[in-house]
């Protein structure tokens, strides 16, 4: 139990170091802001210094493809258009619960406007209980419920794209009514770069062949990411406050522990830099992102971002290589996204649903483990139940 006459104390002092952040903040946004102006005027020349030295950076710097002085209006969306959406859940493993296991839970979510079809609100579980499914991870270091993390971003997927591409494409029939599918979160899997080899080869190809499918459905696949932290974009703009002639990190500041030089805005994030300029409904050009992990990616695959201003905030909106090919299919799924902010009340209705249908409450839980109990009492297992320890948490004596 929080005694918050304990902390009362601490709280003036957050508040005046939270107000010190904000003026700093404030200051490293000006600076940014000049600082954007000026590598527009060398966009080119920055651009082929990036290429020539990309072997030789020291840090992640997305490349701008469009210019950077600019912002783009998002049109309006098609009166007639279908939304997919998958997000995941799980309950974790316990070895104090009636049976070491976990679940997978994957939402799906099919909305369709000015059509006349009833929406789909579903969701898929899925029980792990094998020794290949609870032990496998061991072999590479990896903690189950990190390995189940990473299974889950495969469902999501794997379901995604299976429920898409079957209405897009049934038996005899086709759908020619624009579409998006939308995805929770970065369409980069930048946290498979630090797996073994073997570990990641069993995640990554399977998601990559899910938006393969996506694509020769010609089904736009879009990731939403809600508050993001990337400096990506603006870390572009390093390369023109470089010290020296050549961006050559590795042989001017490879020997530095500190911060380097060029780090003149560092902790601003991109978004926060794009709420100062962008407008209901405008966008930020777009960026192609250059992180390690999509060296993986087919080039088709590769992932471009920007950022919009959905009106409650600023989010970094990701799409494969494809999409940013065909600008008036890449128009039409912003719009088509934008719509479903403004439907959501500021957050994709859809990405909202998907995560409704997939959460596992507490007495889901309970409901769950119930079921599990009977079935081994069934099946003739003796002392079942959890174990004092967590029988104990469950109902205090106090």
């Amino acid at each position: 139990m929080l005694d918050l006459a304990k902390i009362a104390g601490q709280i003036p002092g957050i508040s005046q170091h939270l107000h010190k952040e904000a003026i700093a903040s404030s200051k490293r946004l000006e600076y940014a802001q000049n600082l954007q102006r000026q590598a527009a005027k060398l966009q080119t020349e920055l651009i082929q210094q990036q290429t020539d030295f990309r072997d030789r950076l020291l840090f992640a710097a997305a490349t701008p493809i469009e210019p950077l002085d600019r912002c783009f209006e998002i049109p309006t969306a098609p009166y007639s258009h279908s939304v997919f959406a998958t997000d995941g859940s799980q309950i974790s493993p316990s070895h104090h619960e009636i049976a070491y296991c976990y679940l997978i839970n994957i939402g799906q979510i099919m909305l369709h406007y000015g059509q006349s079809l009833h929406p789909l609100l579903d969701s898929l579980p899925e029980v792990f209980y094998k020794t290949e499914d609870l032990y496998i991870s061991r072999q590479w270091g990896i903690r189950l419920e990190e390995w189940m993390g990473y299974r889950r971003t495969v469902a999501e997927a794997e379901m995604l794209a299976e429920m898409a591409c079957n209405w897009v494409l049934p038996p005899g029939e086709h759908h020619h009514v624009p579409n998006l599918a939308l995805v929770d979160g970065s369409l980069i899997y930048w946290f498979l770069d630090g797996l073994p080899g073997e570990a990641r080869d069993k995640i990554l190809p399977p998601i990559l062949a899910a938006c393969e499918r996506l694509r020769e459905t010609q089904i736009p696949l879009m990731g939403y990411v809600s508050a993001s932290r990337s400096t990506e974009g603006l870390n572009f703009l390093r390369l023109h406050t470089c010290e020296h002639e050549q961006p050559n990190c590795v042989s001017h500041c490879g020997d530095l522990v500190e911060k380097y030089p060029c780090q003149k805005i560092d902790s601003l994030r991109d978004s926060t830099y794009w709420a100062s300029r962008l407008q209901p409904g405008q966008r930020s050009p777009l960026y192609r992102s250059n992180l390690r992990i999509l060296d993986l990616y087919e080039a088709a695959q590769r992932v471009y971002f920007c950022y919009v201003n959905v009106g409650a905030e600023v989010a970094r909106i990701e799409v494969p290589a494809w999409v940013v090919e065909d600008q008036a299919l890449f128009d039409q799924s912003l719009s088509i996204m934008l719509a479903q902010v403004q439907k959501g009340y500021g957050y994709p209705v859809a990405l909202a649903e998907a995560h409704n249908q997939a959460v596992v409450r507490g007495s889901d839980r309970a409901r769950f483990f119930g079921l599990l109990e009977q079935q081994l009492i069934k099946a003739g297992l003796r002392n079942v139940g959890t174990s004092y320890k967590e029988a104990r948490k469950r109902g205090s004596i106090a």
